[in-house]
Order: C-alpha cells, then sequence, then structure tokens
C-alpha cells in the first residue's frame, strides 16, 4: 500500500509539473520565452535526464539482484532443512523431539514470511525460540555408538549451517537498498524534467497522452522498486514454493 501511495504521487507530480509549465509557458513575459532561455533549460534537463536513466537503471538492477539472492539462499535455506531432517530419521526415535520442532518451525517461518495479515514481529521471535530448541533437543542426544556419533555430528553440522542460512536471509530483507529519500531525489529529477517537456509543447490530444504515459510508466518503475524492497509481500514477492515443499517432505 505505501509503494502504491509514493508511485501515485509521483505520478500526479510529474503531470503536474509537464501540465503547468505547459499551461503557463503562454503567460511568461517575453524575456522568459527567448530561444535562449528555452535552449539553456533543455540543456539542464538533458543533463537530468542522463543522471535519471543512469540512476533509475543501477536502482532497478539492485533491487532485482537483491531479490534474485534472497530468492536463490531461500531454495537452499529449504534444501537444508530437508537434509537435517532426513539426517535425523536416519538416526532414529531418540531424535524425533527434535524432529517435530524443525517441522514446527517450518510452518512457523511459512506462516511468518507469507503471513496473510501484516507481518508480526512475535511470530518471528516464536519461529526463532523453535528453531533454537531443535538445536537445544539435538544436544540433548547421547549417542550410545559410533555409528550413531556419526549421524549425530552430521545433524549438528547442518543445524549449525541452517542457522547460517537463516541469519544470512534475515540480513538480506533487512538490508538497506534504495530508501524513500533516494526516490524523492530522483522523483525532483523527474519533475524538473517533465517541466522541462512542458514548454513550447504544442497543446493537443498526443502530447497530453504522451505526457501521461511516461508518467504511467516511470511511477510504475518507482513502484518495482520499492515493491522488490519488501520481498516477501506485495505482486512481487518470493514464491513459498520451496519451504512448502520442505513441509511436505518432512510430514511424508
Amino acid at each position: 500500500m505505501r509503494e502504491a501511495i509514493i508511485a501515485l504521487v509521483i505520478f500526479f507530480c510529474l503531470l503536474a509539473a509537464a501540465f503547468g509549465t505547459l499551461e503557463a509557458y503562454a503567460r511568461l513575459p517575453g524575456k522568459y520565452r527567448e530561444d535562449d532561455t528555452f535552449n539553456v533549460v533543455r540543456l539542464v534537463a538533458t543533463i537530468f535526464v542522463m543522471m535519471s536513466s543512469l540512476v533509475l537503471g543501477l536502482m532497478v538492477n539492485s533491487s532485482r539482484n537483491a531479490f534474485e539472492a534472497i530468492d536463490r539462499d531461500l531454495k537452499g535455506f529449504a534444501s537444508g532443512l530437508i537434509l537435517l531432517d532426513k539426517t535425523l530419521v536416519d538416526y532414529g526415535p531418540e531424535a524425533e523431539a527434535a524432529r517435530q520442532s524443525l517441522v514446527a518451525y517450518t510452518k512457523q517461518a511459512l506462516e511468518g514470511s507469507w503471513p496473510s495479515e501484516s507481518p508480526s514481529a512475535e511470530l518471528d521471535r516464536s519461529a526463532e525460540q523453535t528453531l533454537n530448541d531443535v538445536g537445544r533437543k539435538l544436544r540433548e542426544i547421547r549417542p550410545p555408538d559410533n555409528e550413531h556419533m556419526a549421524v549425530w555430528q552430521d545433524a549438528r553440522q547442518q543445524y549449525r549451517k541452517l542457522v547460517e542460512q537463516r541469519w544470512t536471509l534475515v540480513g538480506e530483507t533487512e538490508s538497506g537498498r534504495p530508501g524513500e529519500p533516494f526516490i524523492v531525489m530522483v522523483a525532483l529529477w523527474l519533475i524538473l524534467i517533465f517541466a522541462s517537456l512542458g514548454l513550447r509543447a504544442p497543446r493537443n490530444g498526443v502530447v497530453v497522452s504522451a505526457f501521461v504515459l511516461a508518467a504511467a510508466l516511470i511511477s510504475g518503475v518507482l513502484y518495482l522498486i520499492l515493491d522488490m524492497e519488501r520481498p516477501f509481500s506485495g505482486p512481487i514477492r518470493i514464491s513459498p514454493a520451496p519451504l512448502e515443499r520442505a513441509l511436505q517432505e518432512m510430514q511424508s
């Protein structure tokens, strides 16, 4: 919702800048309508066009790379859950308590990352505690022989890697990507560009349609950048399929 509001505000600001100068140009004193003045304004706008194009391209690429990294790490995390579960099954009944905690954690991770309502910090802490319980129950196991000892050590190693993967995902999700102040700066550049385009522009339907279409497309790009900052919500989000598949494997 926040991303959509920001995109709509930028959309109307761009149109206001273009149509404002389109309307105001005819009322300007003659000295402000000279070719020299117009050429300087267009030259300044050209500088910002190049800067805006470069910055928007970098922002889109950065957001896309971060989004793909989280998606890739989530798949690795889901694979780690499956491997740990199978290792606990191989150990035997003594590891069943740890295994049940692992299943419970996977359910909580699904509910917390793709909630039906707003994400809850309490739910995330609860999932973290459940994952800690897996480690605690693993430490309580006392292998009776070398064969069980080998499986137990594998499970401990897989658990530590799982915790590391989880915190990697948390860090990637909360890492700083293009925020609102940066978006505001780019929006101001774009407003200047649209205002310059309105100067001396003819008043007809084609020009109006071009302004509306351009403003909509640019606002759409900014919306996508903001939306990808929240990879587990919004229209463009990470698929829960890897964790769902992991849960199915554990319960099968």
